[in-house]
């Protein structure tokens, strides 16, 4: 085997695991992921698919694999999906780059064995967390499993809620994003009370129920959210609004 293809084997097993772990994948995603150009993504796309392997071409969208190719060796829960995607964002924070690539390449194995509706899941929650920032003493809660399925299933929740100045109340909630800093969790989330979004400290939750029923998705991302949130109130979006 000469010396330019052991690169190029490398690199297609690389995009077959890429293909595995996310639902859609662009030619230009995987170009730059392996620095190569357009044309010399889709040369080896038709590799791929000329030793049989079931690549589904979407105009306008990307490549992805066939739904049930592959038998996965390892099955996930989406609550342990849901962990990972969550102790990633947690890792990225690391000093230690090499540390931090290693885990980065730990986690695309991971999405490799994930069904597609999981894929699409923990796609979406990778989108919805952020965390700003670690602390020694940071403070727990037992309901992020619950908020992230709600999350991404698209489920309302009730909380009792406990506010900074005492006020106790019931809201019905719908769900958007999670994000840590300032030593707590804040649960980002449309309140059907309040007819706005809020920011609830998650060790301000003292009893919270996932409903049967779903809303429709909001059309924006977190860091629009933000820049919202930058207009609108004087405080930054760190400081929770409830």
């Amino acid at each position: 085997m000469s010396t330019q293809e052991k690169p190029r084997l490398s690199r297609l097993t690389a995009i077959l695991t890429q293909l595995q772990s996310k639902q859609i994948l662009t030619a230009r995603e995987i170009a730059q992921k392996h620095q190569v150009s357009i044309r010399t993504v889709y040369r080896d796309i038709r590799t791929l698919e000329n030793s049989g392997i079931p690549i589904i071409t979407e105009e306008g969208k990307g490549y992805s694999l066939m739904e049930g190719f592959t038998l996965p060796p390892v099955m996930f829960t989406q609550n342990e999906a849901n962990a990972l995607i969550t102790a990633e964002q947690l890792i990225l924070k690391n000093k230690d780059n090499s540390f931090v690539e290693d885990y980065k390449s730990a986690i695309t194995k991971m999405k490799a064995v994930l069904r597609n509706n999981q894929k699409e899941k923990t796609e979406l929650l990778s989108e919805r967390i952020i965390i700003r920032g670690t602390h020694t003493n940071q403070t727990t809660s037992t309901n992020l499993m619950t908020i992230q399925s709600a999350i991404t299933n698209f489920n309302l929740m009730h909380i009792e809620y406990h506010s900074i100045p005492g006020n106790i109340t019931q809201r019905e909630i719908e769900p958007f994003a999670l994000y840590s800093t300032q030593e707590n969790w804040i649960l980002i989330a449309f309140c059907r009370l309040r007819k706005d979004f809020r920011a609830f400290r998650l060790d301000h939750i003292k009893t919270i129920s996932t409903l049967h029923q779903t809303f429709t998705p909001h059309p924006f991302t977190l860091q629009e959210y933000f820049n919202e949130c930058a207009k609108k109130y004087k405080y930054p979006p760190d400081t929770p609004l409830s």
